[in-house]
């Protein structure tokens, strides 16, 4: 999911640089929410993961 964020995050860099700032914006917004979602995840996984002794 972090491979999402980081293309989309790509894909709006390119855009605004071209001056496409209706698709870069969208595509910032994506990113951002990708990128919540894999730290929400991330988290959930550290705190339910196996421990081991």
């Amino acid at each position: 999911m972090l491979r999402y964020a980081i293309i989309f995050l790509v894909v709006a860099l390119i855009a605004g640089f071209l001056g496409f700032g209706g698709i870069a914006g969208t595509a910032t917004g994506i990113a951002k929410i990708l990128f919540f979602i894999f730290l929400v995840l991330f988290v959930i996984s550290l705190l339910t993961g196996r421990k081991r002794f």
